[in-house]
């Protein structure tokens, strides 16, 4: 390969890149796609899980490319385990776990040896949806509660705080309200980022709540409206010590 910088036709703010893999020459290969490309940036290289977790915590990252074969934690619990995540491309040797980054909702899924055209194909896909992503937040701030949706060739309005829970389906989201519901065709990465943190919670993979709407939590349940939805394991812990324990009358 040449040492041919491919430029972006828009002028943006690189994305901020954390790769994880294990395998040092894996992260080194990605590395060497990634400064093709004036549109990303390695900003921190994990070896582990366990790395990735203090790199997220510590540093601003916009994209995630994470390995799924990894020791002790591996790609998928760690995705699984964190209240909000990057975009993020999975990377791995193993096609049998393409439906596990679909029920995921992650930007793309690359199979090793990885050409230069298909991790560009997908990076491509993560750079239009983080451009997505920023238009979205500056149309919305806390204060502004107005959202619109298109319904076919119609802008329908609404407010977030009307919003009982989202319900992710690999590229389109439910979005559910007292007496509506929704299909909206974006992601929940997106969808989740330009709602307000502190008034959503993400209790599932799959489900995203409004705080504001739980009725009641249950073992591994949480109603919201009459509505049973599942809570995970990996985000059970999180809900109790950032939201109920701050707020429990009796203990």
């Amino acid at each position: 390969m040449n040492s041919m910088t491919i430029k972006s036709e828009t002028p943006m703010p690189p994305l901020k890149c954390l790769i994880v893999d294990d395998e040092l020459g894996a992260a080194e290969g990605i590395k060497f796609y990634i400064e093709k490309l004036d549109f990303l940036e390695v900003t921190q290289i994990g070896f582990s899980a366990i790395e990735a977790t203090r790199a997220l915590r510590e540093h601003e990252i916009d994209l995630m490319f994470l390995d799924i074969n990894m020791p002790e934690l591996s790609g998928i619990e760690l995705l699984e385990s964190l209240k909000k995540t990057p975009l993020t491309i999975m990377t791995t040797a193993y096609s049998e776990y393409a439906l596990d980054g679909f029920r995921l909702n992650v930007v793309d899924y690359l199979l090793k040896p990885i050409s230069f055209p298909r991790f560009f194909q997908a990076v491509q896909k993560a750079h239009e949806m983080y451009r997505s992503q920023l238009a979205l937040r500056d149309m919305m701030t806390t204060r502004d509660q107005d959202i619109y949706i298109k319904q076919g060739d119609t802008f329908i309005r609404f407010v977030w705080t009307d919003i009982l829970y989202i319900e992710a389906m690999q590229n389109y989201v439910k979005i559910y309200l007292k007496d509506k519901v929704y299909l909206v065709h974006q992601t929940m990465h997106v969808t989740a980022n330009m709602l307000p943190d502190k008034a959503f919670f993400r209790i599932h993979k799959s489900f995203l709540v409004n705080l504001s709407h739980i009725e009641k939590i249950s073992g591994g349940r949480v109603y919201v409206n009459g509505t049973e939805l599942p809570l995970s394991k990996y985000r059970r812990e999180e809900l109790f010590k950032t939201v109920v324990s701050r707020k429990l009358l009796s203990r």
